[in-house]
Formats: structure tokens, C-alpha cells, sequence
């Protein structure tokens, strides 16, 4: 795991931006520091990486790599959890490697060697910034699912690319806040990719390569997708052989390092069988897991005995109700992007905690996308009445200033109704007079019916998953120098679950599957509990900070695109919604304040 910046111009590279940009990124590398500053025809090139040291100690497997037999150059962030059998066919070929086991040779010598199409044959998590000067082309790289991150700014005379957006911010300098995308965040809480909150900046999508053609001064961009998980779509018969086969499979690549393991133990469905089937294959389980004082949200009992029937190596952390305004800030500065999900805090404490004993933790993220584990995807399958259909249509009668109204949205008996009034909140659009509001979200779903779950998985893959809960893992985990490897998220798993009838999912019992294969370690109230969210009680916290929160939005950047008096209405109503909205505000004015300070 690394942090990588790089520019490519026709003007002169302002160096001591590019070192203040990296500051941006110590936190993803801090083992080893590498800056590269070359230049090649008519334009400057400057690369700057940081190595977070996990395969391969040794400096030989440092960042940026240079290949004298093929020149080209890689800087890539992740991990790829294949690479020992892509270097034996390698090897097989004839091609030479200097290293003992790094995965970035591998990946340096693989795409040198067959292109850019070498992408297909990795399984792993990555971010890719692969330079080929023989073919004057550099290539900008993202995994399948999204779990690395990837910004680029791009105009006629320069191409800047990197692991964090406030490092793009940085180097640009003179940015602008996009006023649609700034909406697109008060609806959804994100910013959604290939989008950013700036004009200009853009994120790399999932499963897509940007490539950059050198030949001449102007600059010129294509892009391609190297995976769609449309393809997959089949009705094979389920197999609970074959899903944990790959399930096992997936775990274990994920243990290779040369550094200790630890694992995320939230005492959940997920979580457990990650850590279940270590256990069973006799893999060393070094769990941690964080304790919320509020009992709406505690599963400790559950984790507990979890810790108890494997003799787990445990540590745990307790949350106070009392979460200070210092713990808040932490946890949020490590957002590159404004992101309103309040489990930012607690994901943030745990990796700091794990960060002090290790390098890499195991987690249970993405199991509720695989398995139908989320309430809108129970509510999204069943079939909608008339009667229920008919109450939908009340929605716009719904006050604004009491909450979202989207329960009303969810008995719709259209798909994409149903699924958008779980994640967006148009009622707060209407509070802060925002009139229109281009689709930047869900825009090129395939809402088809007649695929009606797998289109609800598709729509999870393309949008929550990568923007929601990976960014939110991947941000927290590596301001604290954590490497985050999550088994579910594995696209051999994911594509199984694509090709396979629906038979596995019991909407009655969620995860039904992996629950059975837990049976016979634990009891049917451990199994059979209600889901409960990993986050704190966000709206107790912010109605007892509620001056601070409106002193410093209302004197903010936030007022200058909205309406202050608003604003001051949603303090009125002290409702769980409005306390999540205000929330949304005070994230987005913490960010704002961040990016537009003199220290940025």
C-alpha cells in the first residue's frame, strides 16, 4: 500500500509544490520516499511516491520501478494478490526479475510485456500509473471494484494524477468549486465518481483505464473499461461448494505479507465468518474490534463470544457517548473528499488502534452487497401492491422539514425509485431551494425487471460500494499507515454470485448461507439478531454541539452557495433526520474550511 503523485507537462514542473503535495500522502507510505524528475521529448515529467512496505521489504522493491529492458515506469498503490503465479508465467516466458517476490515487479514486467490488457489477469486491489516511453503513452489505472483511489486534473498542457485529491488540489492551485456536484453531495453525501467537487478534477472509474497519448505537445485522452459486471449475468444453480471454495480462496490471498495480519471483529455476520475460516484452516487470528457506549449500536456481547469460541489474539477499544470535538476532527480530516457517513469516526478510531501493532487488517466489507444483507435490497425484492404504490405518490405532499419522506419513495413499484429513496434526500434539496439537479449518481443504471436483484447487486457494485464503503476504508485506514484487504470485495466471488440463480437469498433471513455455515459454532440468537449499523449516535452528538456546529457553518464557506436561514430551520426540529442533514452541512464546512485555508 503507497501513495504515488506524478505530472506530465509542457511547462516547467513547480517542484516545491509537488513536495508540498506530497504531504498529502505520507500517511499511505511513510517506510520509503522516491521522487523521480525526468524529461522525455518535449515534456516534464515528475513522479513522487511514498511505500507503505508490506511484500517485499527490501529497497529493491521501491517505488517508482524502471524497466532498462522495456522503459517503462510504474507507480502503483495496492496490492496484487496473484502475483507469484503471474511471475512464474513470466518467468515461463523467458523475462528476467531482479526482485525476490515484489508484486510491483510482477506488474511492471506484465504490462510491459502483453500491454495494458495484463489488467485482466490481476486479482487484487490497485491504482495504476504505468508510463511507456517507447509507445509514448501513459496509462491511469483503477481495480475493478474501486478500492484505490485514483484523481486526475487534465488540460492541453498538463496532466496531474495521484492517490489523494487535496495533492491534485495542491498542485492545480487555482481550483473551483463545481456548484452541481456540490449539490450532488447534499443529496447523497458523496460526490460521485468520475466526479469531484471541483471543475476540472476527476476520479478515475472503476475498472477503467485513462490513457494518455504523449506523440506530441497536445494532450490526448481515451477511455476503456476492462471489466463489466453485466457479463456475468447468468442463472447457473447455486453451489455452496463453490461459493466457499472461492469465499476460502479469497481469504487466503489475502494473509500473504511479510508483515503480521490483523483482523476487523465487529462480532457481525460478515466479520465472523471471515475470521471462522481462518480458524479452520489453522491462519494465525489477531482480531480487534471497537465497543459504542450507546446500546442501539453495541455488539460487544456478539464479538465476545466470537473472541472466546476461536481463543482469539483480541484487543478492543471502547467509544465514549462523549465523543470529543478532537476525536471528530481527526477522523474527518482523513477525508480527501467531503463524505457525510458518520461511521467515518468509529472506522477511524479502529484503524488508528490497529495501526499502533500492524500493517494490514482483514475485513468484513462488501459481505452486505454479496449476500443481500442490506434492508433496501430485503425491501427493494419484495413486490410492491397497488395500495402501496398509491401511498409513494404522497411524497410530495410529505413536509421537507420533518425528514427525507423517502419511506414513502421505498413502496414504489419502480426499481429505481425504490432503490434512489434509500440514498438520496430530495426533501433537503427543497429546504435549501436547490431547483435543479442534474443525475450524476445513478445515471447509466440498468434498472431492468426482469433481472430485478441482480440490477439491485449492479447498482450496489457500480455506485455504494466503491463511493460509499470503500472510500470510507480506504480513507480512514490509510491516514493511520493501515492496509484494509476485504475477502468479499474479491471479483472471482463477486462474479460467481453474477452467474448463479438467486436461490441462495432468503429475504425472510438474510444470509442465510453464511449463517448456516456458522450453525454450528453459535446460537440461534447470535445468528438471527437484527442488523445494527457501525456508526455512533451522530444525532445526540450533534444537537449537543449544536451552537459550535451553526456557529461554524453559518460563518462559513457553506452560506456562501446557501440559504443561512434554512440552514438555522433544520436546528428547530431536533429529529434524527435533521440531525444527520445538519451533520452533512458540518462535514462539508470542515472540508471547505480545510481546502480553502493558506495551509492547504
Amino acid at each position: 500500500m503507497c501513495g504515488f503523485t506524478g505530472s506530465v507537462s509542457v511547462k516547467p514542473i513547480n517542484n516545491s509544490l509537488i513536495s508540498e503535495a506530497n504531504r498529502f500522502i505520507e500517511c499511505r507510505g511513510p517506510d520509503a520516499k522516491c521522487f523521480i524528475e525526468k524529461k522525455y521529448n518535449e515534456f516534464n515529467i515528475n513522479f513522487h511516491f511514498n511505500r507503505l512496505s508490506i511484500l517485499d521489504l527490501s529497497e529493491t522493491a521501491n517505488q517508482p520501478m524502471y524497466s532498462n529492458e522495456f522503459n517503462t515506469w510504474l507507480m502503483f498503490n495496492g496490492e496484487i494478490y496473484n502475483h507469484a503465479e503471474l511471475r512464474q508465467d513470466l518467468e515461463n516466458q523467458g523475462l528476467k526479475f531482479y526482485t525476490s517476490h515484489s508484486d510491483t515487479e510482477t506488474l511492471l514486467i506484465g504490462l510491459s510485456y502483453y500491454g495494458i490488457n495484463f489488467v485482466n489477469k490481476l486479482r487484487g486491489q490497485f491504482a495504476i500509473a504505468f508510463f511507456d516511453e517507447q509507445k509514448s503513452k501513459l496509462y491511469l489505472v483503477r481495480d475493478r471494484l474501486g478500492q484505490k483511489p485514483l484523481y486526475y486534473f487534465f488540460d492541453n498542457e498538463n496532466i496531474h494524477f495521484g492517490s489523494s485529491l487535496l495533492s491534485i488540489l495542491k498542485i492545480v492551485e487555482d481550483f473551483k468549486i463545481d456548484e452541481n456536484h456540490l449539490y450532488a453531495y447534499l443529496n447523497y453525501g458523496i460526490v460521485s465518481s468520475p466526479f469531484t467537487l471541483f471543475k476540472n478534477i476527476y476520479k478515475v472509474m472503476p475498472s477503467e483505464v485513462l490513457t494518455v497519448d504523449l506523440q506530441n505537445s497536445n494532450f490526448v485522452a481515451t477511455k476503456s473499461k476492462y471489466w463489466n459486471l453485466e457479463n456475468y449475468i447468468d442463472d447457473k444453480p447455486f453451489s455452496n461448494e463453490e461459493f466457499f471454495n472461492i469465499f476460502s480462496d479469497a481469504i487466503k490471498v489475502r494473509t500473504n505479507a511479510d508483515v503480521p495480519v490483523a483482523n476487523f471483529l465487529s462480532g457481525g455476520i460478515d466479520s465472523t465468518s471471515i475470521i471462522k475460516n481462518m480458524a479452520d484452516n489453522e491462519i494465525k487470528i489477531n482480531s480487534f474490534s471497537i465497543y459504542l457506549q450507546e446500546n442501539k449500536y453495541d455488539e460487544s456481547k456478539y464479538a465476545k463470544k466470537v473472541v472466546e469460541k476461536y481463543n482469539l489474539n483480541h484487543k478492543s477499544t471502547i467509544i465514549s457517548s462523549e465523543i470529543s470535538i478532537n476525536e471528530i476532527n481527526q477522523a474527518l480530516n482523513s477525508l480527501d473528499e467531503p463524505y457525510s457517513d458518520p461511521s467515518v469516526v468509529p472506522s477511524f478510531i479502529l484503524s488508528n488502534q490497529i495501526s499502533k501493532y500492524y500493517k494490514v487488517a482483514i475485513s468484513g466489507d462488501g459481505g452486505d452487497e454479496l449476500m443481500g444483507g442490506y434492508e433496501r435490497t430485503i425491501k427493494s425484492l419484495k413486490k410492491t401492491g397497488f395500495l402501496s404504490n398509491l401511498i409513494s405518490k404522497t411524497y410530495n405532499i410529505y413536509p421537507a422539514i420533518l425528514g427525507t419522506g423517502n419511506k414513502l419513495l421505498s413502496k414504489s413499484n419502480n426499481l429505481e425509485t425504490k432503490y434512489r429513496s434509500f440514498l438520496e434526500d430530495k426533501k433537503l434539496m427543497k429546504l435549501l431551494k436547490i431547483k435543479s439537479l442534474e443525475n450524476t449518481f445513478a445515471e447509466g443504471l440498468n434498472y431492468d425487471e426482469d433481472n430485478y436483484y441482480k440490477n439491485l447487486l449492479i447498482a450496489d457494485y457500480k455506485l455504494f460500494l466503491p463511493e460509499m464503503m470503500m472510500f470510507k476504508i480506504d480513507r480512514t485506514s490509510m491516514a493511520n499507515s493501515l492496509e484494509v484487504r476485504s475477502p468479499f470485495v474479491d471479483h472471482k466471488l463477486i462474479e460467481f454470485i453474477m452467474s448463479n440463480n438467486i436461490s441462495y437469498l432468503n429475504p425472510k433471513n438474510s444470509k442465510e448461507v453464511l449463517k448456516n455455515y456458522l450453525s454450528n459454532d453459535f446460537s440461534q440468537d447470535f445468528l438471527l439478531r437484527k442488523k445494527q449499523g457501525f456508526i455512533f449516535d451522530v444525532e445526540n452528538w450533534v444537537f449537543n454541539n449544536l451552537d459550535f456546529i451553526l456557529d461554524k457553518i453559518l460563518n462559513g464557506h457553506v452560506v456562501t452557495n446557501l440559504n443561512d436561514k434554512i440552514i438555522n430551520l433544520l436546528s428547530i426540529n431536533k429529529s434524527r433526520i435533521n440531525g444527520q442533514r445538519i451533520w452533512k452541512l458540518f462535514v462539508l464546512e470542515h472540508y471547505l474550511e480545510r481546502v480553502f485555508s493558506k495551509s492547504l
